[in-house]
């Protein structure tokens, strides 16, 4: 049996997860290749941390780091795919529950910003 998120621990696990298939994903790679990962994560680590565990620890506006990014529908279609897999490999429960619905919405509300048609 899986075990639900519960603390910062095992949010640095997804993320770093996550990551991994995103830097070997043919599609989502070329978006993410000049990012520095050892100052990204961090800030993922606190931005998924402060929406699931409530911590505080994200300060900022995560749409203005990506509204200039050249990706479409298939990019979010592809990212949001990744990360429930992700958490549908390691985690189950109510907070697992939420970081999915949480990263649905986040995708949704990404491409009506961005002026997207969702597939």
């Amino acid at each position: 049996m899986k075990k639900d998120i519960t603390c910062r621990e095992d949010v640095v696990q997804l993320v770093n997860l996550f990551y991994t298939k995103v830097k070997a994903d043919e599609l989502l790679f070329p978006v993410f290749k000049h990012v520095d990962w050892p100052r990204h994560l961090p800030t993922m680590y606190d931005f998924w941390s402060g929406l699931l565990l409530g911590d505080g620890s994200y300060q900022g506006n995560p749409f203005q780091k990506h509204k200039w990014l050249a990706i479409d529908s298939a990019h979010f279609t592809r990212w949001l795919s990744l990360f429930k897999a992700t958490v549908e490999e390691c985690y189950e429960g109510d907070k697992a529950d939420e970081a999915m619905a949480r990263a649905s919405t986040i995708a949704d509300v990404f491409q009506n910003k961005m002026g997207l048609k969702k597939p």
